[in-house]
């Protein structure tokens, strides 16, 4: 046991490089819930059901194309039916998609959808309905779903 005792997590946040381009894809593009600015900030929070997200304006923004945090990302939780709808609607939109991974094992199993948001961040989609023996449909088999 730790030395202290964290309760909850209160929110957290994702550098952006512009604000208005990252509520956009964040609130139009992948449904969050917009709660607002903080005040006169270049913060903007969001919410998925209990969490809250901000996205906070970069001082100095950085190159979304050569940006790299390693393996660092945000998840999102999907059905089934939402990640194949993303596949669709990310294609449809250019946004680039990193990798779609089959995780049959480890602490996080399931379908995974790796892409990026307009500031470079990785974020990833997990339905985590799937599991070994289920069919590995490739990015483009089910952007092409009807």
């Amino acid at each position: 046991m730790g030395l202290l005792t964290i309760e909850d997590v209160t929110h957290w946040s994702i550098p952006v490089n512009n604000l208005e381009e990252s509520e956009q894809f964040y609130g139009d593009l992948l449904g969050l819930e917009s709660l607002g600015r903080l005040g006169d900030s270049r913060i903007s929070c969001f919410s998925v059901t209990e969490h809250r997200i901000l996205l906070c304006e970069r001082t100095h923004p950085v190159d979304a194309k050569t940006h790299s945090d390693g393996p660092a990302h945000h998840a999102f939780t999907v059905s089934p039916e939402t990640l194949v709808q993303a596949c669709k609607l990310f294609h449809q939109r250019q946004v680039p998609i990193d990798r779609l991974i089959y995780r049959a094992k480890g602490f996080f199993t399931g379908q995974e959808l790796y892409f990026f948001d307009p500031s470079g961040n990785r974020l990833e989609l997990r339905n985590p309905t799937w599991s070994e023996g289920m069919p590995e449909p490739s990015v483009e088999e089910l952007a092409q779903q009807a």
